[in-house]
């Protein structure tokens, strides 16, 4: 008797994840202590406010036990603030559970690989072992031939009663490039990245934290260096990311670039790249005798001839540079656009929403291929 199977979607209701309490509000704390800048008593508020209107807990577990929990699991400590006054602050095991959330927010699609899976097409003298063999060809080095293989090959060929290796027998056990990858991730915290009441440092702090985790977790021989840029420029730590603020600055591109590029100097990776992150129009430079110059209104001349030559010095470097920019006016698109050109590299011109994606698109892109 012939069953008849029948193929297509069943639909049922939504059924939200069984997650215990305390879990339930971990998420929203985690959500919430990236926008505070990693103030537990702002986030905490937040929380008690958000539990007034949406009934987040019970007589059973309250705000008060999650806040317990929170200290008992590791998560926050008690600490002494700038002012003397004793507070409570978020510890390491919470930084890495804010990266490893902004991953599965942003990339939460990827799937997943093994370590360094850095793969490109190019094949021959490369330093990872594919498993695959095939004749030796004039120019192989002497490391790559299977010893094993070659032997055989002897035996099979010339028997063991005149055992003899010729070059007809050698065998050589293929190899892969792998393409490691250093990159430099450029953040602008110009006052410009909270104006207009749009709050763009937030976005661009997760796609960090989330490409930071990305890199160091499933790319361990990548290399991720993350700077930010106002008036000057300088390195953060990847644990000092929740804590990034926009601060009352100028946009200093020139600086920003410059670090970028000393910093790439000293990697040993063939391939280098910069991602920056930019709201806004280059409206500061440093003079040589310290003091700053600058100019709000419009595109300076002075300013953005020296974005254009950081642009071209890179391009000599070989350090492609990919401009994310959160805005869309023509006249700063039309500088990006030579800027991108001084560089041959690329730009984008994004919203907040979608950023995070672009970005490891183009990071998954460059590290493909070998940049020359």
């Amino acid at each position: 008797m012939e069953k008849n199977t029948k193929k297509g979607f069943f639909f049922k209701q939504y059924e939200a994840p069984n997650l215990s309490p305390f879990d339930k509000l971990f998420e929203i704390f985690k959500e919430l202590i990236t926008h505070t800048s990693g103030d537990f008593e702002e986030a905490i508020d937040w929380l008690r406010q958000l539990d007034v209107e949406y009934k987040l807990t019970d007589e059973n577990y309250t705000i008060d036990d999650f806040i317990e929990d929170l200290k008992k699991k590791g998560y926050i400590r008690d600490e002494l603030k700038e002012d003397g006054t004793s507070g409570t602050g978020i510890t390491a095991k919470t930084e890495r559970a804010i990266r490893q959330a902004a991953l599965d927010q942003i990339f939460g699609n990827l799937k997943k690989t093994g370590n360094g899976n850095h793969k490109t097409k190019y094949s021959g003298n490369g330093d990872e072992k594919t498993g695959e063999f095939r004749d030796y060809h004039f120019g192989d080095g002497l490391e790559n031939i299977s010893l094993t293989e070659s032997l055989r090959n002897a035996q099979i060929n010339n028997g063991v009663d005149e055992f003899r290796l010729t070059e007809n027998d050698l065998v050589v056990e293929d190899a892969q490039f792998k393409s490691q990858m250093s990159t430099v991730l450029m953040i602008d915290i110009s006052h410009s990245m909270i104006l207009y009441g749009e709050d763009r440092i937030t976005p661009a702090k997760k796609v960090a934290m989330a490409l930071a985790e990305l890199i160091t977790t499933r790319y361990p021989k990548d290399t991720i260096d993350i700077l930010v840029f106002g008036n000057d420029a300088w390195p953060i730590a990847i644990k000092e990311l929740p804590y990034l603020k926009v601060g009352p600055y100028h946009t200093n591109t020139v600086a920003g670039l410059q670090l970028a590029m000393d910093m790439l100097r000293r990697k040993r990776n063939t391939n280098k790249q910069i991602f920056m992150i930019t709201d806004g129009k280059p409206s500061c430079v440093r003079e040589k005798d310290g003091t700053y110059y600058m100019n709000s209104n419009g595109l300076d001349e002075y300013i953005v001839e020296q974005c254009y030559n950081q642009a071209a010095q890179a391009r000599k470097l070989h350090i492609p540079i990919t401009t994310f920019m959160i805005a869309n006016d023509p006249y700063l698109q039309k500088f990006v656009n030579r800027f991108t050109e001084a560089n041959q590299g690329k730009a984008f011109y994004t919203g907040l929403k979608g950023l995070g994606e672009m970005i490891f698109e183009d990071y998954e892109t460059n590290r493909k291929k070998k940049i020359k």
